[in-house]
């Protein structure tokens, strides 16, 4: 049929008890336009490309799965865009959902790529490494609390799903993998600009084990820095305590 190619990170998923979960949680938010990332060999494609009345397209870095997909389904034919994720354009002009089985070496990436289509992309379905998937759900308090949980939950409330055993993939990965829904909010955060959201959440997580006075000093001024919010750490503060800051930044 195909090779399966580590180099590319390459874990397809086979149990199609969890496939079905996701796929049901797709159909939970209505949607005109799909986009599948790493479809592979089709475990999730072959339930998505029988939706009925959207426009469905997929992006795969992999030609041998390419071909390999379009001889299966021909339907697929002018419907795969041959490269990464990371290097792609939005592929529809009109809003679109994201579903995936994403691959663990590009996933903190692909977050972050997809706050940069924030404005067209209003749902994303994912599987991720465990980790990734809980950092990106965490809250404030958390150990695993940081960037990626901060900027992403700034402008999609995040849900984690469900948890994927390893033992669902061939090859099983080393790692346990975890499904979580991203949905746009209906209203944006309040801050001073967005660059100088993420230059603030950076920098104080840089140094999460300072106090925030000690890690953000260059941002503010030292009028600013005495107040005792900066005796926290960044672990502490929550996306809307961090989104009022900026407007405080030099």
């Amino acid at each position: 049929m195909f090779k399966i190619k580590k180099s590319l990170g390459q874990h397809f998923l086979k149990d199609d008890i969890v496939i079905q979960k996701i796929v049901d949680a797709l159909k939970e938010d209505s949607f005109s336009n799909l986009l599948e990332v790493g479809p592979g060999g089709g475990a999730l494609t072959k339930h998505l490309v029988k939706i009925p009345d959207i426009n469905f397209k997929a992006v795969e870095l992999d030609d041998e799965k390419i071909a390999y997909l379009i001889k299966t389904y021909p339907m697929l034919k002018d419907k795969i865009i041959g490269q990464s994720f990371l290097d792609i354009d939005a592929p529809f002009d009109e809003p679109f959902t994201v579903i995936g089985n994403f691959p663990y070496n590009i996933s903190t990436q692909i977050l972050f790529k997809v706050l940069d289509w924030k404005e067209k992309v209003p749902v994303v379905i994912g599987m991720f490494q465990k980790e990734v998937a809980q950092r990106a759900a965490s809250k404030e308090g958390s150990k695993v609390y940081g960037v990626l949980s901060v900027l992403i939950q700034a402008f999609y409330e995040v849900e984690y799903l469900f948890d994927v055993s390893n033992q669902s993939f061939n090859p099983p990965p080393k790692v346990e993998s975890g499904v979580i829904r991203l949905t746009r909010k209906t209203t944006d955060l309040t801050v001073k600009s967005e660059r100088a959201f993420k230059v603030l959440v950076k920098t104080a997580f840089n140094q999460r084990r300072k106090t925030l006075r000690n890690a953000v000093k260059s941002l503010f001024t030292p009028e600013v820095l005495a107040d005792e919010l900066f005796n926290r750490r960044a672990e502490t503060l929550s996306v809307e305590e961090f989104a009022a800051l900026t407007f405080r930044m030099i």
